[in-house]
């Protein structure tokens, strides 16, 4: 019975006890909460852009440019849409200090600036390659041809592309090739007609056949020589022949025959001369004769 009345003693002071130790806990200072930490940041490389974007570094690969060599994908692109809405460069962040920079809208050449230097260009232009061409166009405005008054990009279709002149000229034989036309004649000064020293005769025989002829059968000196060792390196260049031969004769000689020609011929020929025909004279015509007077009347 003593236990008993013992438990029941001690039920009734639970209730107490939980109600002092709910005031307690209730009376202690709040803990802080933990807190959060950011994730940290990780730094994007190129492997990682291309594992979405894969047009991109495979154009760069093949035709990047500078863009390949230089420049990384988050040079250029400095962030990533939807934080960063204005993703996508302009050229000018990069390109200054250069008068083709000043030119607007790049992609309207460069379609592709990841392969900057594939040009395409569109319908007849000039002014833009000016920018970097300057010493052509000043040919070109210092030599007056046709090739003057056309648009750079009617020969010039591809970047960088030098087209053969046969594509518009007719070469001046048949025996000339492409390559040839250059040896004479700049494209962008078509009409001054230079060559070196060494250029075969039979190039100059392409428009000078009658005075090629002429050389190659002659059996005098000249008959050896190049046309370009009388007329050096430029077309229409008419050397005189004191140049060579000083002044051989005698003053008096020199002074009767004032012109080389009129004893040697003309220098691709020279010195073999052909007797002129003998041109004969008028017959002389004899007085008609008068009628002897018959005997018998007089006269």
């Amino acid at each position: 019975m003593k236990n008993v009345s013992h438990l029941r003693r001690l039920l009734l002071l639970v209730p107490g006890l939980l109600l002092a130790a709910s005031a307690a806990f209730a009376d202690a200072p709040a803990k802080p909460a933990a807190a959060k930490v950011a994730p940290a940041k990780v730094a994007l490389g190129n492997d990682d852009c291309a594992k979405c974007h894969t047009a991109q570094p495979e154009a760069i690969a093949a035709a990047g440019g500078k863009h390949k060599s230089s420049v990384g994908c988050t040079d250029c692109h400095t962030g990533h849409r939807p934080a960063s809405a204005k993703n996508i460069p302009e050229c000018s962040n990069c390109h200054t200090g250069k008068p083709h920079y000043k030119i607007t809208g790049c992609l309207g050449c460069h379609k592709n600036p990841h392969t900057p230097l594939a040009i395409t260009f569109t319908g007849s232009l000039t002014d833009p390659c000016l920018s970097c061409h300057t010493p052509q166009i000043t040919q070109l405005r210092d030599n007056k041809s046709k090739h003057t008054l056309l648009a750079c990009t009617i020969c010039h279709r591809v970047h960088r592309q030098l087209p053969q002149c046969v594509q518009c000229h007719k070469a001046h034989s048949a025996e000339m090739t492409p390559a040839d036309c250059k040896q004479c004649h700049k494209p962008h000064m078509p009409k001054a007609v230079t060559y070196a020293g060494t250029i075969s005769n039979k190039a100059c025989a392409a428009c000078h056949q009658k005075a090629f002829t002429l050389l190659t059968a002659s059996k005098a000196k000249h008959g050896k020589l190049a046309c370009a060792f009388c007329h050096k390196e430029k077309h229409k260049t008419v050397p005189k022949c004191q140049d060579c031969h000083g002044t051989p004769h005698p003053a008096g000689m020199m002074a009767k025959f004032g012109k080389c020609g009129d004893c040697h011929g003309i220098a691709h020929d020279i010195n073999n001369f052909v007797d002129a025909p003998k041109v004969e004279g008028p017959k002389a015509v004899e007085p008609a004769k008068k009628d002897a007077p018959k005997k018998g009347k007089k006269q």
